[in-house]
């Protein structure tokens, strides 16, 4: 399967559904969902793993996708256990912390996208 360029801009849509539903989160308005910091049930994580990785999963770009989409989910679930702990400001501005994740995979993004 060729990923094209509708593929990565769905890829993005992802990452951006993470933020708002992790933000969702932390302000009270849904409660959390397990499967939101798991890599293989999050949307982005799945994409990477059933369609980017049977061609691309050797490649530099990629794996460093993967990690940094982890390290992003580590984040958002500490950041979920620190609202459920009763630190709200703390656990609302660390969502700072999910921007810098977003910009390194954006750049890692457009790096495998220029391998396709």
């Amino acid at each position: 399967m060729e990923l094209s360029r509708l593929d990565f801009q769905q890829a993005r849509i992802k990452q951006v559904l993470f933020k708002s539903r992790l933000r969702s989160v932390l302000y009270g308005v849904r409660e959390p969902d397990p499967a939101l910091f798991s890599l293989a049930d999050n949307p982005l994580g799945a994409w990477l793993h059933s369609v980017v990785k049977p061609q691309y999963g050797t490649s530099l770009p990629y794996q460093r996708l993967e990690q940094e989409l982890q390290r992003m989910l580590f984040t958002g679930r500490d950041l979920v256990q620190q609202y459920q702990r009763g630190q709200l400001e703390e656990s609302r501005s660390g969502l700072e912390k999910l921007d810098a994740h977003a910009t390194r995979m954006e750049t890692l993004l457009q790096e495998l996208e220029q391998l396709v």
